[in-house]
């Protein structure tokens, strides 16, 4: 990983530029971004300063802005003795050379105007932002019809042993991805989950609600292969201490982006992992400060690991819009527990 605390030379070829200006503190920018406050903790439990942060979107940006070209950007942004935000709208101080695009929002019956983090640049910025976490939609700008990925996001419950669950939980929703004739990746989510991201063709005639509905089939044949490790209960009580399969993942949400940094101790990083490879890992083994070097050792990047575009089995689509939507029927569920609870209070 370059180190930023090197010689004046060394940083101007990578970009950086600095020097003392009159009546002012000495500044530093990088790649045309001026920066600021670069030493202090990025968030308390962090391990890692704002400099790190910066240090680390610079070395790894080729992997990491595919990913997010051209697709709406929501960050989470800690501020100093503040907690954790996320921030969809992008603030009115926001340079004019940072892309935007306009969305409207249904849930808030609003129009958001969202980043496109399409460059090295803008990446550099949101990090002087102090933007640890990014968070792309599915679709592309102006392809809201066409979401780009089928994703399984697997939530192990707490625990010592949580990842692994989560582990053996991802090997369910490959089997049951390759019983459709269908494959995909896997990354760590950068807290204690797995992703599982399956490419999807563009020419496909699936609606989003079809590739939503094949993304809850995919959860229930994996959690059929074995329910006493994985489960579809979206309701948090109702899991009995199992790997939840969210397939909620779909349609306008966001996902974290490869090699995006996580508001966790230590600033792990959502990192992809062969296949062959998932069992023998640990979300402890990828953080701001060691993801950049494990990737100039030549480990897989996440557009070498990732399978080619592929259509949907109409079998999982069949199957996925038989299966109520998870938060519409949690929300009916909680409501008839509520009416329930309140029944018995009143005898």
């Amino acid at each position: 990983m370059p180190d930023l605390s090197g010689a004046t030379t060394a940083r101007s070829a990578r970009g950086w530029e600095g020097g003392p200006v009159a009546g002012k503190a000495p500044r530093e920018t990088l790649h045309g971004v001026e920066l600021s406050n670069l030493d202090q903790p990025l968030f308390d439990g962090a391990g890692a300063t704002k400099r790190d942060l910066v240090e680390y979107l610079d070395a790894v940006h080729a992997k990491m802005l595919p990913g997010l070209r051209d697709r709406p950007l929501s960050v989470v942004r800690v501020r100093p003795g503040q907690p954790p935000f996320m921030q969809k709208n992008l603030p009115k101080y926001t340079p004019d050379w940072v892309r935007s695009t306009t969305v409207w929002a249904e849930a808030s019956h609003r129009e958001i105007n969202y980043a496109l983090c399409n460059d090295l640049r803008t990446l550099i910025w949101f990090g002087n932002q102090r933007a640890v976490e990014y968070h792309p939609t599915l679709f592309t700008d102006g392809n809201w019809q066409h979401p780009s990925h089928l994703i399984l996001d697997l939530d192990p419950p707490d625990g010592t042993e949580a990842f692994d669950l989560a582990v053996k939980a991802a090997h369910l929703v490959r089997r049951a991805l390759a019983d459709a004739g269908m494959a995909g990746a896997v990354k760590t989510s950068g807290s204690k989950g797995v992703h599982v991201f399956v490419p999807l063709d563009p020419t496909d005639a699936a609606t989003p609600e079809d590739i939503a509905a094949a993304t809850r089939a995919v959860a229930r044949r994996a959690e059929e292969l074995d329910p006493a490790l994985a489960t579809t209960a979206y309701i948090k009580e109702d899991r009995d201490g199992k790997v939840f399969l969210d397939s909620t993942r779909a349609g306008g949400a966001t996902v974290v982006a490869a090699y995006s940094p996580r508001v966790r101790p230590d600033t792990p990083v959502s990192f992809p992992v062969p296949w062959d490879e998932l069992d023998d890992v640990s979300p402890r083994d990828f953080t701001v400060r060691t993801a950049a070097a494990l990737l100039a050792d030549g480990r897989p990047d996440w557009a070498d690991l990732l399978p080619g575009p592929q259509r949907i089995d109409p079998g999982l689509i069949e199957l996925g819009h038989t299966i109520p939507v998870a938060r519409v029927a949690a929300m009916h569920e909680g409501k008839r527990r509520k009416r329930a609870a309140e029944k018995a209070s009143r005898k």
